[in-house]
């Protein structure tokens, strides 16, 4: 594992602006300063803006938490982001995504038996990650299943977790608690 390339800072370290805004994430639904916010505090403002997106998709998606657990967990798969896993997973699980379907994506499978709304949300997301676009018969189930809320949304999803995979992936982000990491490399 590469080393930590922007390791937590300490805040007696930050400056007035990181202070201010790591506070915000502490005091929000978050509750801590984790994960991809570790490297981020180092662009403050950058992070408030991102946070405050990835607290509206997250928490209040038009495709609601167990749909937009599974996108994320595409999402890190496609980048082998370890750390958005190891948080992810078990949230998804609790959710409501069954523990074979992470199994699966986990292992770069196709889930077997998913909902119809599962199946949307996963040939959506995948179309996205592997062509970067989406067939018209992907797009339009998908608009008719979750609107065009639901569609913008879940591009959301996976832009913005796409976009924190860059970030933990460019500066080593390591799993919390030193954990390994939870997600296999695929050939």
């Amino acid at each position: 594992m590469p080393q930590d390339r922007m390791p937590p800072l300490a805040l007696a370290q930050m400056n007035e602006t990181q202070k201010k805004y790591a506070e915000a994430i502490i005091k929000g639904p978050r509750g801590a300063l984790y994960g991809p916010f570790v490297p981020l505090i180092r662009s403050p403002e950058l992070m408030d803006r991102a946070q405050r997106v990835g607290e509206y998709l997250r928490y209040s998606s038009a495709i609601g938490t167990r749909l937009s657990e599974l996108a994320i967990l595409i999402t890190a798969r496609h980048w082998t982001q370890q750390v958005e896993w190891s948080i992810h997973a078990p949230i998804a699980l609790q959710a409501g995504i069954k523990a074979e379907h992470i199994d699966a994506i986990a292992h770069g499978r196709e889930p077997t038996e998913m909902s119809n709304e599962e199946d949307i949300v996963y040939r959506f997301c995948t179309e996205l990650h592997q062509t970067q676009k989406v067939s018209d018969d992907t797009y339009l189930r998908a608009l008719s299943q979750f609107s065009d809320a639901g569609v913008m949304d879940m591009i959301g999803i996976n832009g913005y977790y796409a976009f924190l995979a860059m970030v933990m992936n460019a500066t080593c982000t390591p799993v919390p608690d030193g954990r390994p990491d939870p997600l296999p490399v695929l050939k």
